[in-house]
């Protein structure tokens, strides 16, 4: 199992999954809005994304979500948990 910090060391995607309005008050730099919602439907887009998924959204409640379902779809992944938290891993 990889660490969030090992993924961003292996230049991770970051996927937010909050609403397009959460996106736009805020978000890590780099990341790709896919909500929640959506996450079923963009499959294909994610895998081939072909590198390692880091998901976040505002507490890690709805990334935890995501995680799951990417994991059972054979995807690279693990839940950075809060934006704001995984922001400051991606910046240090």
């Amino acid at each position: 199992m990889n660490s969030v910090k090992d993924l961003l060391d292996q230049h991770a995607a970051v996927i937010d999954v909050r609403t397009p309005a959460e996106y736009m008050g805020g978000h890590v730099a780099g990341s790709i809005n896919v909500p929640l919602s959506t996450i079923r439907d963009r499959i294909a887009d994610i895998k081939e994304m072909n590198q390692p998924i880091i998901l976040c959204c505002a507490s890690g409640g709805r990334s935890g979500q995501a995680t799951a379902f990417l994991k059972q779809e054979g995807v690279v992944c693990e839940n950075g948990g809060g934006w704001m938290q995984l922001n400051g891993l991606v910046n240090s």
